[in-house]
């Protein structure tokens, strides 16, 4: 097994977001207690967590977003939505789930780690400029792609996003720049009501946003189809420096959110395919960060399934 990364902490579980609430924190807890039991955490190399400096939030998110999540958080009230409810120590907590991505970008270009996945809360890629709302404070992956281009100097980063849900944070973010290329395959219609097909981007940044709208019930027929027809040829064209991924694990077919039919295997396939493009333009580096994911068994086993193909040598 090649060294992969693994961003966790106890820090993330300190984001309270009520009872009954699905974004809750027996999530990572349910992850991790399947990767003791598998033998497989000890293979990973631990990534420790920290706070994003501001000055990496404001690559993408307004000064005032950053403002009013703080503000939402020392209320204990709701942040841009009433779907997402923050604690005092919510702020604390996603500053530490965005540095925590970027600590992981980090090892992997200073090779400390092959690959590396962020086990970490609050998610992200619903979260725009200046709005949190579906769950997500900060865009968690759309700091993580800047701070590969400004701090690392990287020109392109390949954002894959299979979420059961659109990342609609994360297009809107760079839907006018073409280099950072977008694509995401969800289930359509669906929250939050983006990520139709005629969305390709604005301005230089057209072409570079590539969505694969899927109806209810697809699986992996459908999701197969999308990652060798489409994404593949973007990617070659598009020959990116960096590939991240926004790894929701909500189009398992037991997760109580989506509608869709993917089994842990079929996530494991994906990822064998992301991988290959990593492994094709950009010596393998890959990082991958937790979106959604609701059902406890089957995200817990999604993503020991989605470790050990990044944990596999070569684009195998």
């Amino acid at each position: 097994m090649t060294r992969v990364g693994f961003v966790y902490g106890d820090v993330y579980l300190q984001h309270k977001t009520g009872p009954g609430h699905p974004e809750r924190p027996e999530r990572l807890s349910a992850i991790v207690r399947k990767l003791e039991e598998s033998g497989l955490l000890r293979e990973l190399v631990a990534i420790e967590p920290r706070e994003a400096a501001e000055e990496w939030i404001t690559a993408v998110h307004s000064p005032d977003h950053v403002a009013s999540v703080r503000a939402a958080a020392e209320e204990a009230s709701y942040a841009g939505s009433l779907d997402t409810p923050v604690c005092r120590e919510s702020f604390h907590v996603a500053l530490h789930a965005a540095g925590g991505t970027l600590a992981a970008v980090d090892a992997v270009i200073d090779e400390k780690v092959r690959r590396a996945f962020c086990a970490v809360r609050p998610p992200g890629h619903h979260a725009t400029q200046n709005e949190a709302m579906g769950f997500c404070l900060l865009n968690n992956v759309a700091i993580a792609a800047r701070y590969a281009q400004k701090k690392h100097r990287l020109a392109k980063v390949l954002i894959v996003d299979w979420d059961v849900h659109h990342g609609n944070g994360t297009q809107a973010i760079f839907y006018e720049d073409p280099s950072v290329f977008f694509f995401s395959v969800h289930q359509w219609p669906f929250y939050p009501g983006t990520g139709a097909a005629r969305e390709r981007g604005a301005g230089r940044g057209e072409g570079a946003t590539l969505n694969v709208p899927l109806p209810r019930g697809s699986g992996h027929r459908e999701y197969r189809r999308a990652f060798e027809d489409q994404l593949l040829p973007a990617a070659d064209q598009f020959r990116p420096d960096f590939v991240l991924v926004s790894a929701g694990f909500d189009a398992h077919e037991h997760d109580p959110l989506g509608d869709m039919r993917l089994t842990a295997d079929d996530f494991a396939e994906l990822t064998r395919i992301v991988k290959a493009i990593g492994e094709k333009h950009c010596g393998g580096r890959v990082v991958s960060v937790l979106e959604g994911g609701y059902g406890l068994e089957g995200l817990a086993e999604s993503v020991e399934a989605h470790l050990r193909v990044l944990g596999q040598d070569g684009a195998a």
